[in-house]
């Protein structure tokens, strides 16, 4: 019986194997025979596509993309992808601050802010902030996920950038490729918002409040 499964498994690899060869092979041959009227073709729609980049990236500038703000409220209108830092004046937050200054810089796909934890209780108490730092994951106007402390990002203060850099990227909140290091394992639909929220002072389940922190009718 289990060698009956290990050939169909074994068959059904080769399989796959053959179907993505020959989409290869067949990518292959449209490159080797393509015309000039293809290439120009071609080299046209890449112009274009890099001219809608740039505009795309000039409006994120313009509306503070590759800075390092603190306005919840007000930078979070109307964005896709926004990382807020939680924070307070200590050693574990200021290692934060300096990944996120450095990565808003390089990725202005993503807005980055950073909230001062004490001063901003209504935000703190009303996302259920407990544990600093913490990286509230917002996509158009909803919190979708969250990164407390260093828990996931090694359970130290000198992790490697390329660590939360796949980190953000698992949640889709950034474009990271990764440079040698292998992300985590893609959260399953609904995860994120299910999943256990760690820290050094114990554990909390998500509720349904949490779950839906959506500020898109605030003002």
């Amino acid at each position: 019986m289990e060698g009956m499964v290990q050939q169909a498994v074994t068959q059904n690899l080769m399989n796959v194997a053959k179907v993505v060869e020959d989409q290869l092979d067949e990518q292959i041959y449209k490159l080797e025979n393509m015309n000039d009227d293809d290439l120009d073709s071609l080299r046209k729609k890449r112009i274009e596509s890099m001219k809608k980049q740039q505009i795309k990236k000039q409006k994120w500038l313009e509306d503070g993309h590759g800075e390092y703000r603190e306005d919840f409220f007000k930078e979070m209108k109307g964005v896709e992808r926004m990382v807020c830092h939680f924070y307070r004046e200590n050693w574990p937050c200021k290692v934060m601050d300096k990944h996120l200054r450095e990565i808003a810089a390089k990725h202005v796909e993503t807005k980055f802010i950073k909230i001062d934890a004490e001063k901003s209780p209504y935000l703190t108490e009303k996302l259920k902030i407990w544990m600093l730092p913490t990286l509230c994951l917002v996509k158009n106007e909803k919190v979708e996920d969250y990164v407390i402390g260093f828990n996931e990002l090694g359970g130290s203060d000198d992790f490697p950038q390329s660590y939360l850099l796949a980190r953000l990227a698992n949640s889709s909140m950034l474009n990271y490729e990764g440079e040698g290091v292998a992300k985590p394992k893609p959260l399953e639909p609904g995860e994120a918002a299910r999943k256990i929220r760690t820290g050094g002072h114990g554990t909390r389940e998500l509720d349904s409040e949490d779950e839906n922190s959506d500020f898109s009718d605030e003002e």
